[in-house]
């Protein structure tokens, strides 16, 4: 075991030339510490054309400013919301890709990774650092890149899993004491709570959850307190899930793969989800070719995935990444868990989503707006539930479909959709069988 030799972010970041694609380790443990001097070599002029790639990371992004237009290069595989304006005024970008394939991007030489900033624990007695809360597709990064920087950083849980490394495998060491970002969980609004309720009616017992942050998750979770032995294979978790945890609703007992543990790529929460990852056996940190492979997912029974959507028209069709040609989001895990748990014995893929936006705009639509991107497919569709109620798409016709989304569309958008789906679809669309 090689002995740590600390240096300055400053002389660390120094090892990155212009033209090298640089990876950042994400969400949580996003290493601003050496974020922070590169900028700075940006600023005085020292570098360009530097790509900055990364899943989602957290806090100020100062790199994708149009000051550093020419410098630096934000390449994301998701786009967060600090990220947003930038990628949708092209001063960022974005690499449409299945979450699972992230790695594969890396690991198969499609994007040459020549430096790898990440955060990491302070190491145990065996030379081992922990990733923590994010293993995604930096540890990817860290097998392939030609430098490792790491930003040892005593607040990083100690996270089993894909997430240990050895200290073997970084080159450059920097101290770092920031603590993690968290993200509180946001109240629930009485249309989360009826699209939760709505949900969990669709979750079995020794179901197996996929699931992400946010409202419609919290709400989800928040449901499923009398359910039993329910198991957890997901690309992350938030706090939603430490009560059920602490009630004994999770136990994963009933998985074939990974029984008994609780898998995921990354995390968002608290504090009190750190702690409860920091050396925790049963929640094991996985790379997303294992989280997210369908293969994985697939021998898991009764796999449950929960997606959600910006908007689905009359056939099916989702959108989940832009809004019209306004790129929003990313593509994500959301096929690659809608496939899973669509192969999955008693799986059930869901897409859930309020009916209406925040301005009253249905979110079930005639067709989608035009530049909108088609993350999945009619093909791909199964469950769909809204506020107003839960269908299920699967073997369904075209008009079936559009019947069965206009039952849950807001009331106020019903009739409108219903003489759009009969413009579409003709007059057989209004018939009505003999009994």
């Amino acid at each position: 075991m090689k002995q740590i030799k600390y240096i300055t972010p400053q002389e660390a970041v120094k090892v990155i030339k212009s033209g090298d694609r640089v990876h950042l380790s994400s969400v949580a443990v996003t290493p601003h510490t050496l974020i922070k001097p590169l900028v700075e070599r940006g600023r005085a002029g020292e570098l360009y054309d530097v790509k900055i790639q990364h899943i989602h990371v957290e806090g100020e992004v100062e790199y994708a400013n149009p000051e550093f237009e020419g410098i630096f290069v934000s390449e994301q595989f998701f786009v967060g919301g600090n990220l947003r304006k930038q990628t949708q005024a092209g001063y960022a970008d974005y690499i449409p890709v299945f979450l699972s394939e992230t790695q594969k991007l890396i690991r198969e030489g499609y994007l040459k990774v020549n430096v790898a900033m990440v955060m990491v624990s302070t190491p145990d007695k065996h030379g081992f650092v922990s990733l923590g809360t994010s293993v995604d597709a930096t540890k990817a990064a860290i097998e392939c890149a030609d430098v490792v920087i790491a930003a040892v950083n005593p607040n990083v849980p100690r996270a089993w899993g894909d997430a240990m490394i050895s200290i073997d495998e970084i080159d450059l060491f920097v101290e770092d004491n920031s603590p993690l970002y968290a993200h509180d969980m946001a109240p629930l609004t009485e249309t989360d709570i009826q699209i939760g309720k709505n949900v969990a009616e669709l979750v079995e017992d020794g179901a197996c959850l996929q699931m992400g942050i946010g409202g419609i998750p919290n709400a989800v979770l928040a449901q499923l307190g009398n359910h039993k032995d329910l198991g957890v294979h997901t690309e992350m978790f938030a706090d939603g899930i430490l009560p059920l945890v602490e009630q004994g609703v999770v136990t994963g007992k009933h998985k074939a793969i990974d029984k008994g543990k609780m898998v995921a790529s990354f995390l968002m929460g608290t504090k009190a989800l750190y702690d409860f990852v920091d050396d925790n056996p049963m929640v094991a940190m996985m790379d997303v070719a294992h989280t997210n492979n369908v293969h994985v997912i697939r021998q898991n029974d009764k796999v449950t995935a929960i997606n959600s959507a910006l908007a689905i028209d009359l056939t099916g069709q989702v959108c989940a990444d832009s809004i019209g040609i306004k790129h929003y989001s990313g593509v994500g895990g959301q096929i690659d868990f809608i496939r899973g748990a669509g192969h999955s014995r008693g799986g059930k893929p869901i897409i859930a989503l309020p009916s209406v936006t925040a301005k009253g705009v249905s979110k079930i639509s005639p067709i989608l707006m035009p530049g909108s991107g088609v993350v999945s497919t009619r093909a791909n569709m199964h469950w769909v539930v809204t506020e107003q109620g839960a269908v299920n798409l699967y073997g369904k016709t075209m008009q079936e479909r559009a019947r069965l989304l206009i039952s849950i569309a807001h009331p106020a958008h019903r009739e409108e959709l219903d003489k759009a789906a009969f413009e579409r679809f003709g007059s057989h669309f209004h018939f009505v069988p003999k009994k």
